[in-house]
Protein backbone atom coordinates (compact mmCIF):
# COMPACT_ATOMS: atom_id res chain seq x y z
CA UNK A 1 0.00 0.00 0.00
CA UNK A 2 1.30 3.48 -0.69
CA UNK A 3 0.07 6.88 0.62
CA UNK A 4 0.46 10.42 -0.30
CA UNK A 5 2.94 10.65 2.40
CA UNK A 6 4.91 7.51 0.79
CA UNK A 7 8.75 8.56 0.45
CA UNK A 8 10.05 5.53 -1.18
CA UNK A 9 11.30 5.73 -4.59
CA UNK A 10 9.98 2.99 -7.48
CA UNK A 11 12.90 1.55 -9.92
CA UNK A 12 10.75 0.99 -12.93
CA UNK A 13 13.48 0.66 -15.70
CA UNK A 14 17.27 -0.98 -15.63
CA UNK A 15 19.89 -1.13 -18.40
CA UNK A 16 23.79 -2.37 -18.33
CA UNK A 17 26.62 -3.29 -20.50
CA UNK A 18 29.07 -5.03 -18.21
CA UNK A 19 31.65 -7.55 -18.74
CA UNK A 20 30.40 -10.68 -19.99
CA UNK A 21 26.65 -9.46 -20.37
CA UNK A 22 25.11 -7.51 -22.79
CA UNK A 23 22.41 -6.54 -20.80
CA UNK A 24 20.61 -7.08 -17.71
CA UNK A 25 19.24 -10.43 -18.61
CA UNK A 26 22.20 -11.76 -19.56
CA UNK A 27 24.13 -10.08 -16.33
CA UNK A 28 21.24 -12.03 -13.73
CA UNK A 29 21.95 -15.33 -16.33
CA UNK A 30 25.79 -15.05 -15.23
CA UNK A 31 25.08 -14.07 -11.91
CA UNK A 32 22.44 -17.28 -11.15
CA UNK A 33 25.29 -18.96 -12.89
CA UNK A 34 27.73 -17.94 -10.79
CA UNK A 35 30.08 -16.55 -14.31
CA UNK A 36 33.29 -15.11 -13.71
CA UNK A 37 33.66 -12.47 -16.42
CA UNK A 38 36.96 -11.00 -15.76
CA UNK A 39 38.67 -12.38 -19.04
CA UNK A 40 42.65 -13.77 -18.93
CA UNK A 41 45.04 -13.23 -22.36
CA UNK A 42 46.96 -15.50 -23.91
CA UNK A 43 50.73 -13.47 -24.87
CA UNK A 44 49.53 -13.47 -28.23
CA UNK A 45 46.05 -12.03 -26.79
CA UNK A 46 47.80 -8.71 -25.22
CA UNK A 47 50.19 -8.20 -27.56
CA UNK A 48 46.93 -8.41 -30.58
CA UNK A 49 45.07 -5.64 -28.29
CA UNK A 50 48.44 -3.36 -28.09
CA UNK A 51 50.24 -4.08 -25.14
CA UNK A 52 54.19 -3.48 -25.65
CA UNK A 53 55.60 -6.56 -25.58
CA UNK A 54 58.28 -5.39 -23.24
CA UNK A 55 55.50 -5.04 -20.86
CA UNK A 56 53.54 -8.06 -21.65
CA UNK A 57 56.94 -9.79 -20.98
CA UNK A 58 57.38 -8.26 -17.83
CA UNK A 59 56.82 -10.42 -14.76
CA UNK A 60 54.79 -7.73 -13.02
CA UNK A 61 52.11 -7.74 -15.63
CA UNK A 62 49.07 -9.29 -15.29
CA UNK A 63 47.08 -10.73 -18.13
CA UNK A 64 43.58 -9.62 -16.36
CA UNK A 65 41.16 -7.44 -17.48
CA UNK A 66 36.97 -7.18 -17.42
CA UNK A 67 36.70 -6.90 -21.19
CA UNK A 68 33.72 -5.19 -22.60
CA UNK A 69 32.78 -6.17 -26.03
CA UNK A 70 32.39 -3.67 -29.00
CA UNK A 71 34.45 -0.99 -27.07
CA UNK A 72 34.91 0.61 -30.52
CA UNK A 73 31.67 0.48 -31.66
CA UNK A 74 28.92 2.68 -31.70
CA UNK A 75 25.42 3.24 -33.52
CA UNK A 76 26.36 6.51 -34.30
CA UNK A 77 23.33 7.65 -36.85
CA UNK A 78 20.35 6.32 -33.99
CA UNK A 79 22.06 8.97 -31.71
CA UNK A 80 22.38 11.65 -34.12
CA UNK A 81 26.34 11.79 -34.61
CA UNK A 82 28.18 12.20 -37.75
CA UNK A 83 31.07 9.39 -38.00
CA UNK A 84 33.62 12.00 -37.49
CA UNK A 85 31.92 13.25 -34.48
CA UNK A 86 31.31 9.80 -33.20
CA UNK A 87 34.97 8.78 -33.56
CA UNK A 88 35.99 11.91 -31.05
CA UNK A 89 33.43 11.22 -28.87
CA UNK A 90 34.49 9.83 -25.16
CA UNK A 91 33.44 6.02 -25.28
CA UNK A 92 32.03 6.58 -21.65
CA UNK A 93 29.76 8.81 -23.37
CA UNK A 94 28.45 6.73 -25.79
CA UNK A 95 28.11 4.03 -23.25
CA UNK A 96 25.90 5.48 -20.78
CA UNK A 97 23.69 6.79 -24.26
CA UNK A 98 22.77 2.98 -24.38
CA UNK A 99 21.88 2.30 -21.10
CA UNK A 100 19.91 5.23 -20.55
CA UNK A 101 17.94 4.73 -23.86
CA UNK A 102 17.87 0.62 -22.71
CA UNK A 103 16.75 1.32 -19.34
CA UNK A 104 14.01 4.15 -20.10
CA UNK A 105 12.88 1.77 -22.92
CA UNK A 106 12.42 -1.01 -20.10
CA UNK A 107 10.40 1.16 -18.14
CA UNK A 108 8.15 1.98 -20.82
CA UNK A 109 8.95 5.17 -21.39
CA UNK A 110 11.34 5.28 -24.38
CA UNK A 111 8.90 8.24 -25.64
CA UNK A 112 8.96 10.28 -22.80
CA UNK A 113 5.85 13.05 -23.03
CA UNK A 114 7.32 16.81 -23.57
CA UNK A 115 5.12 17.88 -19.80
CA UNK A 116 7.44 15.37 -17.71
CA UNK A 117 9.92 16.39 -16.11
CA UNK A 118 12.65 13.94 -16.70
CA UNK A 119 16.11 14.45 -14.34
CA UNK A 120 19.68 12.57 -15.67
CA UNK A 121 22.32 12.13 -12.36
CA UNK A 122 25.07 10.17 -13.94
CA UNK A 123 29.28 10.19 -13.58
CA UNK A 124 31.92 8.63 -15.56
CA UNK A 125 35.80 8.22 -15.14
CA UNK A 126 38.74 9.81 -16.15
CA UNK A 127 38.59 9.98 -20.31
CA UNK A 128 41.40 7.90 -21.46
CA UNK A 129 40.42 8.16 -24.47
CA UNK A 130 41.15 11.80 -25.11
CA UNK A 131 44.53 10.90 -22.88
CA UNK A 132 45.70 7.77 -24.90
CA UNK A 133 43.98 7.90 -28.09
CA UNK A 134 43.51 11.88 -29.09
CA UNK A 135 46.21 14.11 -27.68
CA UNK A 136 48.94 14.49 -29.49
CA UNK A 137 47.32 11.93 -32.45
CA UNK A 138 47.96 13.27 -35.91
CA UNK A 139 45.08 11.68 -36.97
CA UNK A 140 43.21 13.74 -35.36
CA UNK A 141 42.80 17.05 -37.36
CA UNK A 142 42.17 17.92 -41.29
CA UNK A 143 44.86 15.79 -42.49
CA UNK A 144 43.40 12.92 -40.57
CA UNK A 145 39.49 13.46 -41.51
CA UNK A 146 38.59 14.90 -37.70
CA UNK A 147 38.53 18.24 -36.60
CA UNK A 148 41.30 20.06 -34.83
CA UNK A 149 38.64 22.45 -33.00
CA UNK A 150 39.43 21.44 -29.65
CA UNK A 151 36.51 23.38 -28.83
CA UNK A 152 34.36 20.48 -30.34
CA UNK A 153 36.89 17.89 -28.70
CA UNK A 154 36.57 18.52 -25.47
CA UNK A 155 32.88 19.01 -25.52
CA UNK A 156 32.83 14.89 -25.92
CA UNK A 157 35.50 14.49 -23.56
CA UNK A 158 34.88 16.09 -20.43
CA UNK A 159 32.75 14.13 -17.86
CA UNK A 160 30.66 17.40 -17.00
CA UNK A 161 28.79 16.31 -20.19
CA UNK A 162 27.78 13.03 -19.34
CA UNK A 163 23.94 13.68 -18.24
CA UNK A 164 23.29 16.36 -20.95
CA UNK A 165 24.37 14.64 -23.59
CA UNK A 166 21.91 12.24 -22.57
CA UNK A 167 19.16 14.83 -21.84
CA UNK A 168 19.72 16.36 -25.36
CA UNK A 169 19.51 13.15 -26.98
CA UNK A 170 16.02 12.32 -25.46
CA UNK A 171 14.47 15.80 -24.96
CA UNK A 172 14.84 15.25 -20.78
CA UNK A 173 14.50 18.95 -19.47
CA UNK A 174 14.63 17.88 -15.51
CA UNK A 175 17.85 18.74 -14.09
CA UNK A 176 20.96 17.11 -15.58
CA UNK A 177 23.51 16.97 -13.20
CA UNK A 178 26.71 14.99 -13.23
CA UNK A 179 28.47 13.46 -10.46
CA UNK A 180 32.43 13.08 -9.61
CA UNK A 181 33.27 10.89 -6.35
CA UNK A 182 35.12 8.20 -7.60
CA UNK A 183 34.45 4.73 -7.56
CA UNK A 184 30.78 5.91 -5.52
CA UNK A 185 29.83 8.30 -8.80
CA UNK A 186 27.10 6.11 -10.04
CA UNK A 187 25.07 5.15 -6.73
CA UNK A 188 25.70 8.71 -5.49
CA UNK A 189 23.98 9.24 -8.47
CA UNK A 190 20.91 7.59 -7.74
CA UNK A 191 20.89 8.90 -4.09
CA UNK A 192 20.73 12.93 -5.59
CA UNK A 193 18.01 11.22 -8.01
CA UNK A 194 16.62 9.86 -5.48
CA UNK A 195 15.92 12.87 -3.39
CA UNK A 196 15.63 15.51 -7.02
CA UNK A 197 12.24 12.75 -6.83
CA UNK A 198 11.23 13.04 -3.09
CA UNK A 199 11.81 17.47 -3.60
CA UNK A 200 9.71 17.21 -6.36
CA UNK A 201 12.77 18.69 -8.71
CA UNK A 202 11.37 16.07 -11.22
CA UNK A 203 9.06 13.70 -12.54
CA UNK A 204 11.18 10.59 -13.42
CA UNK A 205 14.88 10.54 -13.07
CA UNK A 206 17.29 8.26 -14.78
CA UNK A 207 20.94 7.85 -12.92
CA UNK A 208 23.84 5.64 -13.09
CA UNK A 209 27.55 5.75 -14.61
CA UNK A 210 30.16 4.48 -17.12
CA UNK A 211 33.93 3.66 -16.72
CA UNK A 212 36.05 2.94 -19.49
CA UNK A 213 39.80 2.60 -17.22
CA UNK A 214 41.54 1.67 -20.05
CA UNK A 215 41.03 0.87 -23.94
CA UNK A 216 43.18 -1.93 -24.23
CA UNK A 217 41.31 -3.63 -21.97
CA UNK A 218 44.13 -6.45 -21.58
CA UNK A 219 45.77 -6.53 -18.35
CA UNK A 220 48.00 -4.57 -15.76
CA UNK A 221 51.09 -4.22 -13.92
CA UNK A 222 50.71 -5.17 -10.50
CA UNK A 223 53.17 -3.46 -8.07
CA UNK A 224 53.66 -4.56 -4.54
CA UNK A 225 51.64 -2.96 -1.64
CA UNK A 226 49.18 -1.69 -4.48
CA UNK A 227 45.51 -2.14 -4.41
CA UNK A 228 45.86 -4.67 -7.89
CA UNK A 229 45.43 -8.15 -7.79
CA UNK A 230 48.70 -10.18 -7.95
CA UNK A 231 47.05 -12.90 -9.86
CA UNK A 232 43.79 -11.09 -11.88
CA UNK A 233 41.43 -12.50 -9.30
CA UNK A 234 39.01 -10.69 -7.15
CA UNK A 235 38.17 -12.50 -3.76
CA UNK A 236 36.21 -10.23 -1.88
CA UNK A 237 36.23 -10.56 2.12
CA UNK A 238 38.36 -14.03 1.48
CA UNK A 239 41.92 -14.00 3.46
CA UNK A 240 44.00 -14.65 0.43
CA UNK A 241 42.32 -11.78 -1.57
CA UNK A 242 45.41 -9.60 -2.98
CA UNK A 243 43.65 -6.93 -4.45
CA UNK A 244 41.12 -5.92 -7.55
CA UNK A 245 40.65 -6.04 -10.70
CA UNK A 246 39.22 -3.76 -13.24
CA UNK A 247 36.46 -3.83 -15.93
CA UNK A 248 35.02 -1.62 -17.93
CA UNK A 249 30.95 -0.91 -17.92
CA UNK A 250 28.44 1.00 -17.51
CA UNK A 251 24.79 1.09 -16.30
CA UNK A 252 21.34 3.12 -15.58
CA UNK A 253 18.21 2.62 -13.40
CA UNK A 254 14.90 4.52 -14.39
CA UNK A 255 13.32 6.06 -10.82
CA UNK A 256 9.86 7.16 -9.91
CA UNK A 257 7.66 8.00 -6.91
CA UNK A 258 6.42 4.64 -5.47
CA UNK A 259 2.92 6.44 -5.34
CA UNK A 260 3.25 7.78 -9.08
CA UNK A 261 4.61 4.50 -10.28
CA UNK A 262 1.45 2.65 -8.49
CA UNK A 263 -0.89 5.16 -10.35
CA UNK A 264 0.35 4.56 -13.49
CA UNK A 265 0.79 1.07 -14.21
CA UNK A 266 4.40 0.71 -14.41
CA UNK A 267 6.30 -2.36 -14.07
CA UNK A 268 8.20 -2.14 -10.21
CA UNK A 269 11.42 -4.50 -10.02
CA UNK A 270 12.12 -3.21 -6.24
CA UNK A 271 11.66 0.00 -3.96
CA UNK A 272 14.44 2.04 -2.46
CA UNK A 273 12.81 3.24 0.99
CA UNK A 274 16.40 4.78 1.87
CA UNK A 275 19.49 6.06 1.33
CA UNK A 276 22.40 7.91 2.41
CA UNK A 277 25.62 9.60 1.43
CA UNK A 278 28.27 11.24 3.73
CA UNK A 279 32.41 11.65 3.55
CA UNK A 280 35.25 9.82 5.81
CA UNK A 281 36.65 13.49 6.52
CA UNK A 282 40.12 12.86 8.28
CA UNK A 283 39.17 10.56 10.42
CA UNK A 284 40.98 7.61 8.79
CA UNK A 285 45.06 7.11 8.43
CA UNK A 286 45.22 8.55 4.96
CA UNK A 287 43.53 10.31 1.83
CA UNK A 288 43.55 6.97 0.21
CA UNK A 289 42.17 4.82 3.16
CA UNK A 290 38.73 4.46 3.82
CA UNK A 291 37.20 5.11 7.44
CA UNK A 292 35.61 2.83 9.76
CA UNK A 293 33.42 5.91 11.37
CA UNK A 294 32.22 7.14 7.96
CA UNK A 295 31.03 3.79 6.45
CA UNK A 296 29.33 3.17 9.72
CA UNK A 297 27.39 5.95 9.57
CA UNK A 298 26.09 6.07 5.89
CA UNK A 299 24.61 2.84 6.42
CA UNK A 300 23.27 3.49 10.35
CA UNK A 301 21.72 6.84 8.43
CA UNK A 302 20.59 5.16 5.62
CA UNK A 303 18.42 2.50 7.84
CA UNK A 304 17.10 5.44 9.93
CA UNK A 305 15.69 6.85 7.42
CA UNK A 306 13.79 3.67 6.20
CA UNK A 307 12.90 3.01 9.59
CA UNK A 308 14.76 -0.08 9.46
CA UNK A 309 16.51 -2.84 11.70
CA UNK A 310 19.66 -3.93 11.06
CA UNK A 311 18.64 -7.28 11.36
CA UNK A 312 15.49 -6.92 8.74
CA UNK A 313 18.35 -6.79 6.10
CA UNK A 314 19.07 -10.45 4.86
CA UNK A 315 21.69 -9.20 2.11
CA UNK A 316 24.51 -6.47 1.17
CA UNK A 317 25.97 -5.58 -2.12
CA UNK A 318 29.29 -4.46 -0.61
CA UNK A 319 31.58 -2.60 -1.95
CA UNK A 320 33.74 -5.64 -1.64
CA UNK A 321 36.63 -4.98 -4.11
CA UNK A 322 39.28 -7.35 -3.03
CA UNK A 323 41.69 -5.36 -0.90
CA UNK A 324 42.98 -6.74 2.41
CA UNK A 325 42.33 -3.22 4.10
CA UNK A 326 39.46 -2.01 2.57
CA UNK A 327 37.46 -4.81 3.18
CA UNK A 328 38.73 -5.62 6.64
CA UNK A 329 37.22 -1.59 7.41
CA UNK A 330 34.08 -2.49 5.13
CA UNK A 331 33.34 -5.38 7.83
CA UNK A 332 34.31 -3.81 10.73
CA UNK A 333 31.87 -0.96 9.45
CA UNK A 334 29.09 -3.21 8.99
CA UNK A 335 29.50 -4.99 12.06
CA UNK A 336 29.52 -1.91 14.25
CA UNK A 337 26.07 -0.60 12.71
CA UNK A 338 24.43 -4.38 13.18
CA UNK A 339 25.87 -4.96 16.86
CA UNK A 340 24.07 -1.82 17.72
CA UNK A 341 20.59 -3.57 16.62
CA UNK A 342 21.29 -7.06 17.08
CA UNK A 343 23.57 -9.76 18.23
CA UNK A 344 22.50 -12.49 16.03
CA UNK A 345 25.11 -13.95 13.99
CA UNK A 346 25.13 -15.09 10.12
CA UNK A 347 21.74 -14.22 9.39
CA UNK A 348 22.82 -11.41 6.95
CA UNK A 349 24.41 -12.57 3.45
CA UNK A 350 27.35 -10.06 2.53
CA UNK A 351 28.69 -10.13 -1.61
CA UNK A 352 30.27 -8.49 -4.13
CA UNK A 353 29.41 -7.92 -7.68
CA UNK A 354 33.44 -7.16 -8.24
CA UNK A 355 33.92 -10.64 -8.10
CA UNK A 356 32.00 -11.35 -11.63
CA UNK A 357 32.80 -8.41 -13.52
CA UNK A 358 35.73 -6.39 -11.44
CA UNK A 359 35.83 -2.90 -10.00
CA UNK A 360 34.06 -0.63 -12.74
CA UNK A 361 35.25 2.64 -11.14
CA UNK A 362 32.41 5.17 -11.50
CA UNK A 363 29.53 2.07 -12.65
CA UNK A 364 30.65 0.07 -9.65
CA UNK A 365 27.54 1.14 -7.38
CA UNK A 366 24.89 1.29 -9.97
CA UNK A 367 26.30 -2.54 -11.41
CA UNK A 368 25.99 -3.49 -7.79
CA UNK A 369 22.26 -1.46 -7.29
CA UNK A 370 21.01 -3.25 -9.99
CA UNK A 371 22.35 -6.80 -9.05
CA UNK A 372 20.05 -6.00 -5.67
CA UNK A 373 17.34 -4.88 -7.40
CA UNK A 374 17.43 -8.34 -9.62
CA UNK A 375 18.41 -10.16 -6.69
CA UNK A 376 15.22 -8.57 -4.76
CA UNK A 377 13.02 -8.98 -7.65
CA UNK A 378 13.71 -12.84 -8.64
CA UNK A 379 13.80 -13.79 -4.59
CA UNK A 380 17.45 -15.51 -4.97
CA UNK A 381 20.92 -14.34 -3.24
CA UNK A 382 23.51 -14.34 -6.05
CA UNK A 383 26.66 -16.55 -4.96
CA UNK A 384 30.07 -14.75 -4.25
CA UNK A 385 32.76 -15.95 -6.68
CA UNK A 386 36.14 -17.33 -5.52
CA UNK A 387 35.27 -16.88 -1.78
CA UNK A 388 37.23 -20.25 0.25
CA UNK A 389 38.02 -18.92 3.41
CA UNK A 390 36.78 -15.65 5.78
CA UNK A 391 38.78 -12.70 5.86
CA UNK A 392 41.63 -13.37 8.33
CA UNK A 393 41.22 -9.28 9.85
CA UNK A 394 37.75 -9.71 11.01
CA UNK A 395 35.94 -11.80 13.24
CA UNK A 396 33.33 -13.28 10.10
CA UNK A 397 32.07 -16.35 11.73
CA UNK A 398 31.12 -14.20 14.79
CA UNK A 399 29.36 -11.66 13.22
CA UNK A 400 26.21 -10.80 11.74
CA UNK A 401 27.20 -11.63 7.95
CA UNK A 402 28.04 -14.58 6.06
CA UNK A 403 29.79 -15.23 2.72
CA UNK A 404 28.34 -17.92 0.20
CA UNK A 405 29.68 -18.66 -2.94
CA UNK A 406 26.38 -20.48 -4.48
CA UNK A 407 22.99 -19.06 -5.20
CA UNK A 408 20.44 -19.20 -2.31
CA UNK A 409 16.87 -19.11 -1.98
CA UNK A 410 15.52 -16.02 -0.46
CA UNK A 411 12.59 -16.98 1.73
CA UNK A 412 10.38 -14.32 4.11
CA UNK A 413 10.54 -10.46 3.70
CA UNK A 414 13.34 -9.35 1.10
CA UNK A 415 15.09 -6.38 2.37
CA UNK A 416 18.78 -5.59 0.80
CA UNK A 417 21.30 -2.77 1.34
CA UNK A 418 23.66 -1.64 -1.38
CA UNK A 419 27.26 0.26 -0.49
CA UNK A 420 29.71 2.22 -2.89
CA UNK A 421 32.83 3.68 -1.31
CA UNK A 422 35.12 6.16 -3.08
CA UNK A 423 38.17 6.52 -3.01
CA UNK A 424 38.85 10.07 -1.14
CA UNK A 425 36.43 9.32 1.59
CA UNK A 426 32.58 9.58 -0.21
CA UNK A 427 30.25 6.64 0.36
CA UNK A 428 27.12 5.70 -0.67
CA UNK A 429 24.48 3.01 0.92
CA UNK A 430 20.93 2.56 -0.75
CA UNK A 431 18.59 0.21 0.81
CA UNK A 432 16.55 -1.80 -1.35
CA UNK A 433 13.06 -4.15 -0.88
CA UNK A 434 10.76 -5.85 -2.64
CA UNK A 435 7.79 -4.24 -4.77
CA UNK A 436 4.27 -4.26 -4.06
CA UNK A 437 1.97 -6.84 -5.19
CA UNK A 438 1.03 -5.73 -8.66
CA UNK A 439 -2.92 -6.10 -9.75
CA UNK A 440 -3.78 -9.34 -11.14
CA UNK A 441 -3.54 -8.86 -15.65
CA UNK A 442 -6.16 -10.20 -17.66
CA UNK A 443 -6.37 -12.83 -19.86
CA UNK A 444 -6.08 -10.26 -22.94
CA UNK A 445 -7.98 -12.58 -25.14
CA UNK A 446 -9.28 -9.17 -27.52
CA UNK A 447 -6.94 -8.91 -30.63
CA UNK A 448 -3.89 -6.30 -30.29
CA UNK A 449 -1.72 -4.64 -32.43
CA UNK A 450 1.66 -4.52 -31.87
CA UNK A 451 3.60 -2.20 -33.60
CA UNK A 452 7.65 -1.75 -34.38
CA UNK A 453 10.01 0.82 -35.39
CA UNK A 454 13.45 1.34 -36.58
CA UNK A 455 15.77 3.16 -37.04
CA UNK A 456 16.89 0.85 -40.16
CA UNK A 457 15.79 -2.41 -41.52
CA UNK A 458 18.02 -4.68 -39.93
CA UNK A 459 17.30 -3.61 -36.90
CA UNK A 460 13.55 -3.59 -37.40
CA UNK A 461 14.33 -7.53 -38.36
CA UNK A 462 16.24 -7.98 -35.41
CA UNK A 463 14.40 -6.19 -33.03
CA UNK A 464 11.05 -8.53 -34.59
CA UNK A 465 13.16 -11.75 -33.44
CA UNK A 466 14.06 -10.75 -29.92
CA UNK A 467 10.08 -9.74 -29.36
CA UNK A 468 8.89 -13.17 -30.70
CA UNK A 469 11.55 -14.94 -28.47
CA UNK A 470 10.59 -12.54 -25.72
CA UNK A 471 6.56 -13.63 -26.58
CA UNK A 472 7.77 -17.41 -26.71
CA UNK A 473 9.20 -17.62 -23.27
CA UNK A 474 10.98 -20.65 -21.36
CA UNK A 475 9.57 -23.30 -19.90
CA UNK A 476 7.26 -22.39 -17.18
CA UNK A 477 7.82 -19.02 -18.13
CA UNK A 478 4.23 -17.18 -17.37
CA UNK A 479 2.64 -15.75 -20.75
CA UNK A 480 2.90 -12.20 -21.00
CA UNK A 481 -0.58 -10.25 -21.34
CA UNK A 482 -0.61 -9.41 -25.04
CA UNK A 483 -2.64 -6.25 -24.04
CA UNK A 484 -0.15 -5.39 -22.16
CA UNK A 485 2.49 -5.51 -24.43
CA UNK A 486 0.48 -4.08 -27.52
CA UNK A 487 0.50 -0.63 -25.02
CA UNK A 488 3.89 -0.81 -24.41
CA UNK A 489 4.94 -1.14 -27.65
CA UNK A 490 2.82 1.93 -28.70
CA UNK A 491 3.23 4.30 -25.74
CA UNK A 492 6.73 3.65 -24.91
CA UNK A 493 8.88 3.50 -27.81
CA UNK A 494 10.17 5.76 -30.06
CA UNK A 495 8.62 6.37 -33.69
CA UNK A 496 11.49 5.58 -36.26
CA UNK A 497 11.46 5.56 -39.92
CA UNK A 498 11.76 1.39 -40.49
CA UNK A 499 8.16 0.17 -39.18
CA UNK A 500 6.10 -2.70 -39.50
CA UNK A 501 3.22 -4.41 -37.09
CA UNK A 502 1.42 -7.17 -36.36
CA UNK A 503 -2.18 -7.96 -35.50
CA UNK A 504 -2.57 -11.16 -33.24
CA UNK A 505 -5.38 -12.46 -30.52
CA UNK A 506 -2.47 -14.48 -28.39
CA UNK A 507 0.94 -14.72 -27.51
CA UNK A 508 1.83 -17.49 -30.05
CA UNK A 509 0.06 -15.88 -33.20
CA UNK A 510 1.96 -12.79 -32.14
CA UNK A 511 5.12 -14.22 -31.89
CA UNK A 512 4.66 -16.28 -35.42
CA UNK A 513 4.22 -13.24 -37.11
CA UNK A 514 6.56 -11.63 -35.20
CA UNK A 515 9.28 -14.25 -37.18
CA UNK A 516 7.92 -13.24 -40.49
CA UNK A 517 8.93 -10.06 -39.67
CA UNK A 518 12.41 -11.05 -38.53
CA UNK A 519 12.72 -13.21 -41.21
CA UNK A 520 12.07 -10.29 -44.14
CA UNK A 521 8.22 -11.44 -44.65
CA UNK A 522 5.15 -9.33 -44.77
CA UNK A 523 3.11 -10.91 -41.94
CA UNK A 524 0.03 -12.18 -42.57
CA UNK A 525 -3.43 -11.00 -41.05
CA UNK A 526 -4.93 -13.69 -39.05
CA UNK A 527 -8.66 -14.53 -39.94
CA UNK A 528 -11.01 -13.17 -38.30
CA UNK A 529 -8.82 -9.85 -37.26
CA UNK A 530 -10.77 -6.51 -36.91
CA UNK A 531 -10.67 -4.46 -40.43
CA UNK A 532 -9.97 -1.56 -37.98
CA UNK A 533 -6.59 -3.13 -36.80
CA UNK A 534 -5.80 -4.10 -40.04
CA UNK A 535 -6.49 -0.07 -41.29
CA UNK A 536 -4.29 0.82 -38.17
CA UNK A 537 -1.40 -1.53 -39.02
CA UNK A 538 -1.34 -0.11 -43.11
CA UNK A 539 -0.87 3.73 -41.84
CA UNK A 540 1.61 2.85 -39.06
CA UNK A 541 3.60 1.58 -41.69
CA UNK A 542 3.32 4.02 -43.55
CA UNK A 543 4.68 6.54 -41.01
CA UNK A 544 1.34 7.59 -39.38
CA UNK A 545 0.97 7.48 -35.48
CA UNK A 546 -0.90 5.04 -33.15
CA UNK A 547 -3.28 5.87 -30.41
CA UNK A 548 -1.93 4.07 -27.07
CA UNK A 549 -5.12 2.65 -25.90
CA UNK A 550 -5.02 1.21 -22.37
CA UNK A 551 -2.64 -1.46 -20.41
CA UNK A 552 0.45 -1.71 -18.21
CA UNK A 553 3.53 -0.61 -18.76
CA UNK A 554 5.61 -3.93 -19.04
CA UNK A 555 9.49 -5.08 -19.94
CA UNK A 556 10.14 -5.53 -23.34
CA UNK A 557 13.56 -6.60 -24.86
CA UNK A 558 15.75 -3.45 -25.64
CA UNK A 559 16.74 -1.47 -29.14
CA UNK A 560 18.86 -3.79 -30.92
CA UNK A 561 22.05 -1.17 -31.88
CA UNK A 562 23.26 -1.29 -34.70
CA UNK A 563 26.63 -0.54 -33.88
CA UNK A 564 30.04 -0.04 -36.10
CA UNK A 565 33.19 0.94 -35.51
CA UNK A 566 33.86 4.80 -34.42
CA UNK A 567 37.56 4.70 -32.92
CA UNK A 568 40.82 6.35 -33.44
CA UNK A 569 44.09 4.23 -32.78
CA UNK A 570 46.05 4.96 -30.27
CA UNK A 571 49.77 5.93 -31.62
CA UNK A 572 53.20 4.96 -30.12
CA UNK A 573 55.85 7.04 -29.31
CA UNK A 574 57.77 6.31 -31.44
CA UNK A 575 54.97 7.48 -34.50
CA UNK A 576 54.90 10.62 -32.91
CA UNK A 577 58.42 10.95 -33.15
CA UNK A 578 59.22 9.31 -36.85
CA UNK A 579 61.44 6.77 -34.58
CA UNK A 580 62.81 8.90 -32.82
CA UNK A 581 63.48 7.91 -28.74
Amino acid sequence: MTSADDDRIAVIGLGCRVPGAADTTALWRDLRAGTDSVRRFSRAEALTAGVPAEVVDDPSFVPAFGHLDGLTDFDAALFGYRDDEAALLDPQHRLFLEVAWWALEDAGYGRVDATTQVGVFGGCGVNRYLRHHLLGNPAVGPAGGFSDDWDDILAGASSDYLPTRVAYAFGLSGPAVAIQTACSSSLVAVCQAAQSLLDFRCDMAVAGGASVVSTQQAGYRHRPGGTLAADGVCRPYDADATGQVFGNGAGAVVLKRLGDAVDDGDHIYAVLPGWAVNNDGADRADFTVPGVVGQSAVVAEALTAADWRPDDVGYVEGHGSGTAVGDAIEIEALTRVFRAGTARRGFCVLGSLKSNVGNLDAAAGVAGLIKAVLAVHHGVIPGTLHFTRPHRGVDLAGGPFVVTTDPLPWTGTRRAGVSSFGLGGTNAHVLVEQAPTPPATADGTDWALLPLSAATGEALRELAGRVAEHLAGGPGDAAPCLTDVAFTLAAGRRRLAHRDAVVARDVTQAAEALRAVADGRAPSLPAGAPRELADRAAAWRAGGDLPAGAGRRVPLPGYPFQRRRHWIDRVSTAQLTGGRR
